[in-house]
């Protein structure tokens, strides 16, 4: 049988992009159209974009997936195996920096246990006078966030985005607008993804990517342009988890006087105290607060 990894599932059927070995795909070697096994829908088991398989090829020129190789990782939203890097892109301007929304997305990818790389858009629309940027980067950088400032038209950061991506499978996900289509065409000159228009009135983008699909790029990475999404739930993580996904807090959080210690208002809690003492950015905190009361809303309707 055949190795490869599935770079699109659409309509029933899965293309799967040959690999002479996994992690090295040859991206001159088009993708083959794949239906999978009916043994694996009897099992409850789909197979995603992302996944290393087995297959092999019928007479029509076509394949059936026979086989699919463990998953290293598994995303639920975007439905994308084997991932290890997120890409979340955010803009300067239109639409304005939402940090709420990006620290959404960073407990996500925490409690996924990807690594995250913040890639913040359209700089050249940026106001360089306007400090609130530059204190922005210092502060997700000191939690241990890797930031990266590019500007599609200019080709800034490119060179050194691009070389983060090499050899890994990696999902770009980022409120809509922020220009994530943009990006990967700079990229990757001659993709041409089609790229949204922004409502000035909303400040959203509208939506332009409508299957989850990875782009090999020509240095051994595959990225995925996903669907921008403007609202997150938090129904796959446990209460219990969230402070965890706030990795400055866990310095902290054991030394709280109080087991399961909820960081809100028990006497003794260090994450309190280190906010207190601005060792823990007020912003942090305070979308920590309101994430975790959205969650009790989610758990009490759910």
């Amino acid at each position: 049988m055949l190795e490869g990894v599935i770079i699109k599932a659409l309509s029933g059927y899965y293309y799967v992009k040959p690999a002479p070995g996994r992690g090295t795909p040859d991206t001159d070697v088009s993708a083959v159209q794949c239906r999978a096994r009916g043994v694996f829908k009897k099992r409850g088991i789909t197979p995603l974009v992302g996944d290393y398989v087995k297959y092999t090829l019928t007479e029509n020129g076509e394949g059936t997936v026979e086989e699919i190789l463990p998953r290293d990782t598994e995303l639920i939203r975007p439905p994308v195996a084997n991932a290890h890097l997120a890409v979340l892109v955010f803009s300067l301007k239109e639409p304005d920096m939402n940090v709420q929304l990006l620290d959404k997305f960073l407990v996500h990818i925490e409690q996924a246990g990807l690594q995250a790389v913040i890639c913040l858009t359209k700089m050249d629309l940026a106001d360089e006078s306007d400090d609130r940027y530059a204190q922005l980067v210092h502060l997700y950088e000191s939690i241990g966030y890797e930031v990266i400032i590019t500007s599609s038209r200019q080709g800034t950061g490119m060179d050194r985005l691009k070389q983060r991506l090499a050899g890994e499978i990696s999902v770009f996900s980022g409120q809509s607008g922020v220009g994530k289509s943009s990006l990967l065409n700079a990229l990757l000159p001659g993709l041409e993804l089609e790229t949204g228009i922004i409502s000035m009135k909303l400040g959203r983008g509208k939506h332009t990517t409508r299957h989850v699909e990875l782009i090999p790029l020509d240095n051994g990475g595959f990225v995925s342009d996903t669907p921008g999404f403007s609202q997150l739930d938090f129904l796959e993580i446990g209460v219990e988890e969230l402070s965890d996904c706030f990795r400055e807090f866990r310095e902290y959080a054991g030394g709280c006087k109080f087991r399961g210690c909820t960081h809100t208002h028990e006497p003794g809690c260090q994450v309190i105290r280190a906010k207190e003492e601005g060792d823990i950015a007020e912003s942090r905190y305070t979308h920590y607060v309101q994430f975790l009361e959205e969650m009790k809303d989610k758990k009490r309707r759910y």
